[in-house]
C-alpha cells in the first residue's frame, strides 16, 4: 500500500466514523416521532413496507450480482452494481424512516417457536444493519481509493454480512406482513 493510498483512505476516516454513528442515531431518533400523533395532519404512509421489502430483495440480488461479477474480473460492472446497491440501501433507509414517522408500529401476532424465530431474526436483523454501516463505508473508501488488496479483505467480511441484513429484511417483512392493519 502506498503512501498516496493511506493519506487518501484517512481522508475519509473522519466521515465514516461520523456517518456510522449519525445513521443509527437519526433512525433511532425519527423511529420514535410519529409526525401524526404530534398533531401533524399527514396520511400514514401504509403502502410502503412491501415497496422497502421489494428493495431489500433488489438489493441482495444486485448484492449477489456484485460478487459474481467481480468474480469474472468485470470490474466496471461490479463498481456499478456496488453503487446502486448503496443507492438502494439509502432509499430503503428513507422509506423505513418515512413509514414510521407516519404510521403507528405492528406488532408481529404469531405465537409459540414461529415468534423466536421472528424475534432471533428480527434482532439479528436490526444489530447487523447496524454494523454494516462502517464495513460497507470502509469498503467503498478502499475501492475508490484504489487499496484493492485491503478492499478484497473487508469485502470478504461485508458481503456476507450486507446480503444477510438485505434478505432477512424481507424475511421479516413476509413474516410480519399479515399482522399489518
Amino acid at each position: 500500500m502506498s503512501n498516496q493510498q493511506v493519506l487518501e483512505e484517512k481522508k475519509y476516516n473522519k466521515w465514516i466514523v461520523i456517518l456510522s454513528v449519525a445513521i443509527p442515531l437519526a433512525v433511532a431518533a425519527l423511529f420514535g416521532v410519529n409526525l401524526r400523533k404530534m398533531g401533524f395532519d399527514v396520511e400514514p404512509l401504509t403502502f410502503l413496507p412491501p415497496i422497502y421489502a421489494a428493495i431489500n430483495a433488489v438489493t441482495a440480488l444486485v448484492l449477489v450480482l456484485a460478487f459474481l461479477a467481480i468474480k469474472k474480473k468485470k470490474v466496471s460492472l461490479h463498481e456499478g452494481l456496488m453503487k446502486f446497491a448503496i443507492i438502494l440501501s439509502v432509499l430503503f433507509l428513507v422509506m423505513y424512516v418515512a413509514y414510521h414517522m407516519t404510521s403507528d408500529s405492528t406488532k408481529f401476532g404469531g405465537e409459540g417457536p414461529i415468534a423466536y424465530v421472528y424475534y432471533f431474526i428480527l434482532i439479528t436483523h436490526i444489530i447487523l444493519s447496524i454494523v454494516i454501516i462502517p464495513f460497507v463505508l470502509i469498503t467503498y473508501v478502499r475501492a475508490i481509493t484504489n487499496n484493492i488488496e485491503r478492499h478484497k479483505k473487508i469485502a470478504k467480511i461485508t458481503f456476507p454480512m450486507w446480503l444477510y441484513v438485505a434478505i432477512t429484511g424481507v424475511v421479516v417483512y413476509v413474516m410480519i406482513s399479515p399482522y399489518y392493519a
